[in-house]
């Protein structure tokens, strides 16, 4: 039997190529979209029904959150000029991973990813190392496992598989503070 693992899915672009790879390497990933911090809110809806298309299409089990772009909001108030890659980005990080964490529990999975690894426009070590505090905060009852999916040309693939699959693209990273980017 496949390890069942939890990927916070950003968008189809980025699902597709850490969902092949955690499928070559004997994991069965259930697909999580937890989003709160896409504005406006029909672009959340364009990001989410590309992801349900896709997750249909490739029989994926998927799962999401509720939009909470409030709630998003009021946790990174006072970094709202923060630069990308800077610390409105990371506390974006946190917010999403705990709540992945915290669905991972809640479905006893003992693994949990992210695709947010993918972009060029991230940075992997922060990522990994807030997916390594939200674990801590779970005493290690789940694991975040650290994929770095640019590796092996995992980007280019991304971008070979959006375009075979001929998904909407979007042009920023989904929150209102990085549209002026």
């Amino acid at each position: 039997m496949l390890n069942k693992i939890i990927l916070h899915a950003c968008c189809a672009v980025c699902a597709t190529y850490p969902i092949a790879l955690l499928k070559k390497e004997g994991y069965y990933p259930i697909i999580y979209f937890d989003n709160p911090n896409i504005y406006p809110y029909e672009e959340y809806k364009i990001r989410k029904n590309e992801l349900i298309k896709y997750c249909k299409k490739y029989n994926l089990e998927y799962y999401q959150n509720d939009y909470a772009n409030e709630k998003w909001e009021n946790f990174v108030k006072g970094f709202e000029n923060e630069p990308e890659k800077g610390l409105r980005c990371q506390k974006c990080f946190y917010f999403r991973l705990k709540n992945t964490a915290n669905f991972a529990i809640d479905k006893k999975i003992k693994f949990f990813t992210t695709t947010l690894t993918v972009s060029p426009h991230k940075n992997t070590k922060d990522i990994f190392k807030i997916g390594e505090k939200v674990q801590n905060e779970f005493n290690n009852e789940i694991e975040f496992m650290k994929y770095n999916f640019k590796k092996q040309n995992g980007y280019l693939i991304t971008i070979n598989n959006a375009k075979f699959e001929r998904f909407y693209r979007q042009d920023y990273c989904g929150c209102r503070y990085s549209i002026r980017n």
